[in-house]
């Protein structure tokens, strides 16, 4: 069987999206799959086995350029790739408007929700066969069920599996001195979803004081400053070079913990089991946080505000604090180790310090 998948974005969802897939390939033998992403986030379905083509699309960026997009062919050159190939069924898992328009240039039974389970209930419109599924679960388990009444199997009855092979992000050897570590994924889109910089650098004493390195990935020059600042307070902090998405995520698969803000790779450090810690401010965990074994959620309606009356920013994170994160953190972290990521690692930050 021959299934072409349709999850755009974002990067959590495209993770979120993983485990529907390793469901299928245990219910029904010899089922391959393609994938249509935006470029973007185009490596990250690549990394599940059953997965033969990915096939980027870049709405986000045609949206501001429509009639250089159309002079230029690239929209025709995507339109191509997606009628080239006869799909037995095709699967929106986006639920949006903009997902279900692209199901009309494929070839094969179009399958999504319906109207009353769509995020927007306008896309059901397009769909060929719709199914209903609970809004108010997880988003995990509502792809997972979306898939099984799409191919005809039932849901296994255990947490959904990533698929993800750690071996995979793990296969470039270092030289540094770098053997147990934690990474704070502290970069994030809204402005009241950073955890407060002070508060970075309190836990950073923490862990450190406890021999762990911490270390810092960056994607733009605000973060880069960020890690660079919170590196200058306290000792044992690493500020990563920039890298790629599989980089990114070599480091994270070698490290003892991950603490992370509301953000996409927050989804890939569960999806590559990693013990983790989130926080949440304005956002709620309940339906679309990271998913796993070993991932604590903390959010601000757990701490009343009249517990502290610290003067950070943003304000919504102040009851948070890092002795509150630090407990969690010390109840999860996987015993210290040595693999090929933690080279990797070594190597990284060789390159960006010079330390030997």
């Amino acid at each position: 069987m021959k299934v072409l998948v349709i999850k755009t974005s974002s990067m959590g969802d495209v993770i979120h999206t993983l485990p529907a897939l390793t469901d299928a390939t245990e219910a029904i033998a010899g089922v391959r799959f393609d994938w249509v992403v935006e470029e973007g986030f185009s490596e990250v379905p690549a990394w599940h086995s059953a997965v033969d083509r990915v096939i980027p699309v870049a709405i986000r960026r045609w949206r501001k350029h429509p009639f250089r997009t159309w002079r230029s062919g690239e929209w025709r050159r995507f339109r191509d790739s997606l009628t080239q190939t006869s799909y037995d069924i095709v699967i929106d898992a986006q639920g949006l408007l903009k997902s279900a328009w692209l199901t009309r240039y494929t070839q094969g039974l179009v399958h999504g929700l319906d109207k009353n389970s769509a995020r927007e209930s306008v896309a059901a419109y397009y769909y060929d066969q719709t199914h209903s599924v609970a809004r108010h679960q997880h988003a995990v388990e509502r792809v997972r069920q979306l898939f099984a009444l799409s191919l005809g199997y039932t849901v296994p009855a255990i947490k959904g599996r990533f698929g993800l092979d750690a071996d995979y992000f793990s296969n470039i050897q270092g030289v540094c001195p770098i053997q147990n570590y934690m990474v704070f994924l502290h970069g994030t889109t809204w402005k009241t979803k950073h955890w407060p910089e002070a508060y970075w650098c309190a836990l950073a004493r923490c862990v450190t004081a406890r021999g762990y390195v911490v270390c810092l990935p960056w994607g733009n020059e605000k973060e880069r400053l960020r890690a660079e600042r919170i590196a200058f307070t306290v000792d044992g902090v690493r500020v990563l070079p920039q890298l790629n998405l599989r980089d990114i995520a070599s480091v994270i698969a070698g490290a003892s913990a991950v603490v992370t803000v509301d953000t996409g790779l927050g989804h890939l450090a569960a999806a590559l089991d990693v013990p983790a810690v989130s926080l949440y401010g304005p956002t709620s965990p309940d339906l679309v946080g990271t998913y796993g074994e070993q991932q604590v959620h903390l959010t601000i309606d757990q701490y009343p505000s009249c517990n502290t009356q610290n003067n950070v920013e943003p304000p919504i994170f102040a009851p948070l604090t890092a002795d509150i994160v630090w407990q969690a953190l010390a109840s999860i972290i996987r015993a210290p180790h040595r693999s090929a990521a933690d080279n990797r690692l070594r190597e990284m930050v060789c390159e960006s310090t010079g330390v030997r």
